[in-house]
């Protein structure tokens, strides 16, 4: 008799893509074990079930696992109707669970595969491609264990993951002297954002886009702590 996959599993098929390369928009044939790349955020995780549990899971059509397109919305959507949301804490201590971060006003998401010791397997960006990475300091939306796959759940509850604000596109606005201070300092860099008012608007938005995108980061418009890292230094 088939054991039933693990969460185990999907880590170490990510984790055998370590090194492969990240192409935003790519599809991955989800019924090719030997497919290395290139991959998005959302193909990783559903390449990686598919093959270890035959679950075509965050993906646009249910049918032909050649051509089914996984995004961060479709993991979302699968997530409230047919699989088990969890905090992003646990999701960072079960190995194979992922995180997902739904993109808000104006942005893009990103999911991850947890390693369950607080670190990630994911597509990062075209100039990284698929490398380890960490949970913590980062929004994430939900932490998510898909059924039909069986996982290691710690026996006591994890601890709360740090608080972290991120300053993103939302409605009402986001505001404050840290939004003012990144403006300035996309100013500096040469990046437009209109006037420094201390108000994360839309302006503020592409040069972020365009900070990050020419400092390798994630692209994603939402100034975190490597974001802000990254300007200050």
């Amino acid at each position: 008799m088939t054991r039933p996959a693990t969460g185990q599993d999907i880590l170490d098929f990510a984790v055998a893509r370590l090194g492969a390369r990240y192409v935003w928009g790519s599809v991955a044939p989800k019924d090719d074990p030997q497919y290395f790349g290139p991959y998005d955020c959302a193909e990783v995780p559903s390449h990686a079930v598919y093959q270890k549990a035959g679950i075509l899971y965050g993906c646009d059509q249910d049918k032909d696992p050649a051509i089914a397109d996984a995004a961060t919305y479709f993991w979302g959507k699968d997530a409230r109707y047919r699989g088990l949301i969890i905090t992003s804490a646990e999701a960072a201590v079960i190995p194979g669970a992922v995180v997902l971060r739904l993109g808000a006003t104006g942005g893009t998401g990103h999911i991850a595969i947890c390693d369950g010791q607080g670190g990630t397997v994911e597509a990062y960006n075209a100039d990284r491609g698929v490398i380890r990475n960490q949970v913590a300091g980062r929004r994430w939306t939900m932490g998510i264990m898909v059924p039909g796959i069986k996982y290691q759940i710690p026996d006591s509850r994890p601890p709360a993951l740090p608080p972290v604000t991120i300053y993103r596109l939302t409605s009402p606005r986001m505001t404050g002297e840290t939004v003012r201070e990144l403006q300035q300092r996309l100013q500096i860099r040469g990046y437009e954002v209109g006037q420094a008012d201390g108000v994360f608007g839309p302006k503020t938005y592409a040069a972020v886009l365009k900070f990050q995108r020419d400092q390798g980061l994630l692209i994603d418009g939402e100034a975190g702590s490597l974001t802000l890292a990254a300007l200050r230094q």
